[in-house]
């Protein structure tokens, strides 16, 4: 079973197949391989992504789509920059603090890349800034749209461990915000001696009030989604068509930088962006099945376990694992393969499984920048007409770093705990 199922996804992944279909086919293969009738396959796909929770996706993507177009990047990064871009290289702490304010609004490392990358990785090569480092800034600053709430990794992962989306989403904040500091530090020494860098002038009072009104309407979309999830108001599923409402109450009313005309295209573009994650799902859910009902992943998890008492040493083995895992396979496709072997592990262990979530999210981020895949490393190379090799060698910095803040917030539970326990317990 285990030489059917694993044999024929990592061939068909060493032939160049895309994951979401090589899961589909191994799983069809396993199916086969172990007796089962085929008609199970739909009832498996079909009952995987017929749950309320996973109705979030399609609202959040949208919401961040309708987002991305409607202005509201530029004028945080307007924002960030009136605010803190007087500081030693401060596009670089711009940068990092525009990604994670429109992390809160998109939860996709990719869109969050393509909306500031566009406005950024220009305006800091025009300040003296390597063009190069300030691609792999973007591209890792980028991921930590799948650590800061909404993000659709946690709906995914809420809905496959049974944890609640509210509070994964609350464990996110700090350690979002931890990476984002490990990544202005490590931005700080790379760029220390470069004498050719131009700071931004110094803003009046009176410039950063109008900056933050300008802002204002991007920067309470986050304020209203998580604000009301929070406070009871609404669950995370509807607060994504909040999120929804908002975007194109804004782009369309405030900022009027979305015509109605050009609606149907941005429905479109979600529409596509919704049916990959979706089909992503459906298949890596028949494959997580058959792990779980085969009694594979049970063998694979005593196995693993039987290599170490250390609690220390598992925990580094398992961060092992997914960050390699990061760099060849997407989030949702690593989540369904290798969460139903890892959380009973971390459960043994005595882990939070809202912790384990935090940890292992934060080492798929880090693959999102990560070559070979690293989907947030082509985006900014396409937006900085760059080849990838010419940034590869810029953005071993930034993975170090982010290797920095995954080890804090594996290490110490209270950076993803702390919001949790305060409201949830």
């Amino acid at each position: 079973m285990a030489l059917a199922l694993l044999g024929t996804f990592f061939i068909l992944l060493f032939l160049n197949v895309p994951i979401a279909v090589s899961l589909g086919i191994s799983a069809i293969v396993g199916l086969w391989y172990s007796g089962f009738s085929l008609d199970i396959l739909a009832t498996i796909m079909y009952a995987s992504i017929g749950k309320f929770s996973l109705l979030a996706i399609p609202f959040f993507i949208l919401a961040g789509i309708i987002m991305e177009k409607g202005g509201i990047s530029s004028r945080l990064i307007r924002f960030a920059e009136v605010m803190v871009g007087r500081l030693p290289g401060g596009l670089t702490v711009v940068a990092v603090i525009a990604a994670c304010f429109f992390a809160a609004i998109s939860g996709s490392g990719p869109a969050t890349v393509a909306a500031l990358g566009v406005i950024l990785i220009p305006a800091m090569a025009q300040r003296g800034y390597d063009k190069g480092m300030a691609s792999a800034l973007l591209a890792s600053a980028g991921s930590i749209g799948i650590i800061i709430p909404p993000s659709v990794a946690f709906v995914i992962y809420a809905t496959l461990a049974e944890v609640s989306v509210g509070e994964i989403f609350m464990a996110g904040i700090i350690p979002g915000l931890v990476m984002g500091a490990c990544l202005i530090v490590c931005s700080y020494f790379l760029i220390r001696n470069n004498k050719e860098i131009i700071n931004s002038k110094s803003f009046s009072a009176k410039e950063k009030l109008l900056a933050f009104k300008d802002a204002f309407w991007g920067i309470m979309a986050p304020v209203i989604i998580l604000g009301g999830i929070y406070g009871g108001f609404f669950t995370p599923t509807e607060a994504a068509g909040v999120a929804v409402i908002w975007g194109l109450f804004v782009g369309v009313f405030i900022y009027k930088e979305i015509k109605i005309k050009e609606l149907l295209k941005v429905l479109a573009d979600s529409a596509v962006s919704t049916a990959v994650v979706m089909y992503v799902v459906a298949c890596a859910s028949v494959f997580a099945w058959l792990l779980t009902t085969s009694m594979l992943a049970n063998d694979l998890t005593e196995g693993i376990m039987a290599l170490t008492t250390s609690k220390v040493m598992l925990l580094l083995l398992m961060n092992a694992v997914f960050l390699i895992a990061g760099c060849f396979l997407d989030t949702i496709s690593a989540y369904y393969i290798l969460v139903p072997i890892m959380l009973p592990i971390a459960l043994q262990l005595g882990l939070d499984p809202v912790h384990f979530g935090v940890f292992i999210t934060v080492n798929l981020a880090i693959g999102q920048f990560t070559p070979p895949v690293g989907v947030n490393l082509y985006v900014a190379c396409n937006i900085a007409r760059l080849p990838v090799q010419a940034v590869v060698a810029k953005i071993i910095p930034y993975i170090i770093a982010s290797i920095v803040a995954l080890l804090i917030i594996t290490f110490i539970p209270e950076v993803s705990m702390w919001l949790p326990d305060t409201l949830f317990k």
